[in-house]
């Protein structure tokens, strides 16, 4: 059995290395997807109280690591997406179908009492497969 070599990529490396983690990895056909918050390139948060801003710009931001890895949002399988505020996942939920335009991924929705910064008010995470 052939053994893949992990493919590591930072979307931004200073603030992943002083963090400790990659916003993706790729091993074989499989693309794992760190949580995207909304930041800006120092790491600072964007949109503060703006619930569908932070959420467009989690997109905008894994949209980025899909297309480095030669994938859309159509190669996603697994979406998990956390929040401070359910309610307005919930109100703001209806984007998604501009995102997944063929078919959902599976995932959860989780309430979590809070995210890395008291600013962030929601984080996705992915996975995504990519076709040979």
């Amino acid at each position: 059995m052939k053994t893949e070599k992990p493919e590591f990529f930072s979307l931004r490396a200073e603030i992943e290395k002083a963090y400790g983690y990659s916003h993706a990895v790729k091993i074989g056909n499989s693309i794992k997807v760190s949580g995207a918050v909304s930041m800006d390139e120092e790491g600072g948060p964007t949109a503060v109280g703006d619930f569908l801003k932070q959420m467009k710009n989690c997109y905008s931001d894994l949209e980025k690591v899909l297309t480095h890895y030669g994938c859309t949002f159509d190669n996603v399988v697994v979406e998990n997406v956390f929040t401070t505020d359910m309610s307005a996942f919930l109100e703001h939920s209806g984007y998604r179908n501009s995102i997944y335009t063929q078919q959902f991924p599976t995932g959860s929705w989780l309430e979590v009492k809070g995210l890395a910064l008291p600013e962030f008010l929601i984080e996705i995470e992915l996975e995504a497969h990519k076709e040979n």
